[in-house]
């Protein structure tokens, strides 16, 4: 696991083995940010980083420059190696240990950004509720852009406020958008885009 961009860049870092995680891998993060880059100035970003892990998308924000983010897991072990991450690397990471499900339902503040990167075995419902619980909670700033990533097996192309979606080796990176104009530049990120329907 490495930092791709920014303050940081290529700076690798080794997580406890015994996490209950599936990280997203460098070279997808890598196309995930190439297309966020076209949405956003990093630098004062507010992001709430979901079912976060290791924090690997985290970081990545704070090396470019978010100075607000959040990251959540119901894993102890991966909410202390955050803070230790987020401590030695001057990033400044509130990390929370809760259900996601339970934490949307009370949480009050609204995000630039949201990402969320549940277990690809969660279920199809369980997908859809986080998109749900966001909307109707309000989370979402209004030029904001939510992303989930999820296998090829759960589609997400109905749910309220769909933009678009990419495909990249077996995972799926779904963006929600309150405002949504695709980009053109989206394109040209070596993701392939997938219309279905």
């Amino acid at each position: 696991m490495r930092i791709i961009s920014g303050k940081y860049k290529g700076r690798r870092l080794t997580a406890p083995k015994n996490l209950p995680v599936r990280p997203t891998t460098d070279m997808s993060k890598e196309a995930l940010f190439n297309i966020l880059n076209n949405y956003f100035s990093f630098e004062g970003l507010k992001v709430l980083d979901l079912f976060s892990g290791t924090g690997n998308i985290s970081y990545e924000f704070g090396s470019r420059g978010s100075d607000n983010i959040t990251s959540v897991d119901g894993d102890f072990g991966c909410i202390k190696y955050i803070k230790q991450t987020a401590e030695e690397f001057d990033f400044n990471i509130s990390a929370i240990k809760s259900d996601v499900f339970k934490f949307l339902e009370k949480n009050k503040a609204s995000y630039d950004l949201i990402f969320a990167d549940p277990p690809y075995n969660l279920d199809q419902a369980s997908f859809e509720k986080i998109v749900l619980l966001v909307f109707e909670n309000e989370q979402l700033n209004d030029d904001g852009m939510m992303v989930i990533e999820h296998s090829k097996h759960t589609k997400l192309d109905h749910m309220i406020n769909y933009s678009f979606h990419k495909n990249y080796g077996g995972s799926v990176f779904t963006f929600f958008e309150l405002n949504h104009e695709e980009s053109e530049d989206v394109k040209d990120t070596g993701l392939d885009a997938t219309e279905e329907g």
